[in-house]
């Protein structure tokens, strides 16, 4: 029988008036605006609503005003009779998942994905760090020029395998700078600098993990109720002890968004869901394996076509 994934969007996505169909038509939705807020301390609703977009894209506001989105989608999706076997997230997204598989309250998860954002802002000094995103580079090439690089005293290595040749790379702006050079000169068809604050799921994010690992040691944590696959292991996990250990070890490590989609079907989903601004992980996801069905929810005609769609699923 065919399976359904709800997949949520990481940082990046963010756009100011995410969201606001929903909230303006739907007061269960509004209230996940409003127990964000309460949660937080601050109009975060305001910054999702109304901008500035400055504002909403630093770290610590974008990753909280995500997950309420995203949230926010998938229970509007829910209340409407669709459920998810299984769920996963890029980065950010995966907190989100872990709302939608009852692992972490809305609340605790808004909480602690603000605190990520201020440990990850504050892990490395401005400039110190930076990430890039390689284009048409075969994976194992990569990765054997990223080691040889950190092994000569400058870190950089793989932090985002999206999809078959696309592949973001992290580290000290010193090791992404030479790691550019070598694989251009090696055959990457491009080298993007990344416009981000910091070298985010690299070594140089340890401090920041530290700082989760305390924050995350405080949060009441169940065992999932619908399976989520992890970025760092690609696999599915429903055990509460090792999600939140994985939790830590993702700020450091590679989201592994490929395998971690190729793992979904191998499961027998062919239907995704993305709860969430935009239709980055839709793309990826058609980029990966063209037959599976992707569909992008971020307003009301959206989850409409949806909605109709799901009328003929069995």
């Amino acid at each position: 029988m065919s399976k359904l994934a709800f997949v949520f969007p990481g940082q990046g996505s963010q756009a100011v008036g995410m969201g606001k169909e929903f909230a303006e038509k739907d007061e269960a939705c509004k209230q996940f605006l409003q127990q964000a807020d309460a949660a937080l301390g601050f109009e975060l609703s305001k910054l999702i609503l109304e901008g500035p977009a400055d504002d909403l894209t630093l770290t610590y506001n974008a990753q909280p005003a995500l997950l309420t989105v995203g949230a926010m989608i998938a229970a509007k999706l829910e209340r409407a009779g669709i459920i998810p076997d299984y769920s996963a997230g890029h980065s950010l997204g995966e907190y989100t998942a872990l709302v939608e598989s009852k692992v972490l309250s809305f609340e605790d998860a808004v909480v602690a994905v603000h605190k990520r954002g201020k440990f990850m802002n504050e892990a490395v000094p401005a400039g110190e760090g930076t990430m890039a995103a390689i284009l048409g580079m075969d994976r194992d090439v990569l990765e054997s020029i990223t080691r040889n690089i950190t092994e000569s005293g400058d870190p950089v290595q793989p932090a985002n395998l999206n999809c078959p040749g696309q592949i973001v790379i992290s580290g000290a702006k010193k090791g992404v700078d030479k790691a550019c050079v070598a694989l251009k000169e090696a055959g990457a068809k491009r080298a993007l600098p990344l416009n981000v604050s910091g070298p985010f799921h690299s070594v140089l994010m340890q401090p920041a993990a530290d700082e989760l690992q305390k924050t995350l040691a405080d949060i009441l944590m169940k065992d999932a109720e619908i399976p989520v696959v992890a970025n760092v292991t690609a696999d599915v996990v429903t055990e509460q002890a090792e999600i939140k250990r994985l939790l830590v070890e993702q700020l450091y490590s590679p989201v592994r968004w490929e395998e971690s989609v190729e793992r979904l079907l191998e499961l027998g989903v062919t239907r995704f869901i993305e709860c969430g601004p935009g239709k980055v992980l839709s793309g990826l996801i058609r980029k990966i394996d063209r037959t599976a069905t992707v569909y992008p929810v971020y307003d009301e005609a959206s989850l409409q076509k949806v909605l109709e769609e799901a009328k003929g699923w069995v």
